[in-house]
């Protein structure tokens, strides 16, 4: 398996959230289309969006990783999968917000919401860490570009990433960090998008496996996985292959 794979459990919204946001970024990462701005949208959207459409649409559960030398993708396919078999379907509100410069969807003030979103992270940061290979020198300086506390520094030590367990964070990114009028412009036309979106809770009844091919490339699906036990596969599932 090439060593410049790099996979990570996402939740992929649903429709409709799945159609406003694929195309408010401009990328579908199910097929790795590139879907063009709609008539009349504000020439600066394709630079508000561009490093959340590389990642694609999504909330990170567990953050993009390297396979750990001496596994392999089929031992974590099948570990997504008993993840996805122990979780239980339920619903949550989203609300427009801005968290540390950026533009995203996150969960409406709902306890009970929140907690099952937590929990969820939270196994999925457990139970996939005997596949991750620990990050790069250059990859725990990129995270240190943001101050990080103590805690925050243990979790990235530990995990890989410091917004994990009780600094996780539910959010679905809609933009790069911006500043003054670009900022305001930008979250009124998301809020304006958004509107009958946040009217509906959105059923959270699945996890996806991204993964992304070589450095800079697009994030690609390759399955989701249903808590049903169904699945269905993305693109990017070709790179769910051993002999890859």
């Amino acid at each position: 398996m090439p060593l410049a794979y790099r996979y990570a459990l996402y939740f992929a919204p649903p429709a409709p959230w799945r159609e406003a946001g694929n195309a408010w970024l401009g990328r579908c990462p199910q097929t790795g289309a590139a879907i063009a701005p709609a008539a009349g949208a504000d020439p600066r959207q394709p630079d508000w969006t561009r490093d959340p459409r590389r990642y694609g649409l999504h909330a990170t559960l567990k953050p993009p990783f390297r396979l750990k030398a001496g596994t392999g993708v089929q031992g974590l396919d099948l570990a997504v999968r008993a993840l996805a078999a122990r979780t239980r379907p339920f619903e949550a509100f989203l609300r427009c917000c801005e968290l540390r410069g950026f533009l995203a969807w996150c969960l409406a003030d709902d306890a009970q919401a929140q907690a099952s979103m937590r929990a969820l992270a939270g196994q999925a940061v457990r139970s996939l860490d005997d596949w991750r290979a620990p990050p790069c020198a250059a990859e725990l300086e990129r995270r240190r570009k943001a101050p990080l506390g103590p805690e925050h520094e243990a979790m990235l030590r530990r995990w890989g990433y410091p917004y994990v367990f009780d600094q996780f964070v539910f959010h679905i990114t809609l933009s790069n960090k911006l500043q003054g009028s670009q900022l305001e412009d930008a979250g009124r036309q998301i809020r304006l998008m958004s509107e009958p979106l946040l009217r509906e809770p959105m059923p959270v009844s699945s996890v996806s496996l991204y993964v992304q091919p070589q450095a800079q490339a697009p994030f690609l699906v390759a399955r989701h996985y249903g808590f049903d036990g169904t699945t269905a596969d993305g693109a990017g599932a070709v790179y769910l292959d051993e002999s890859g």
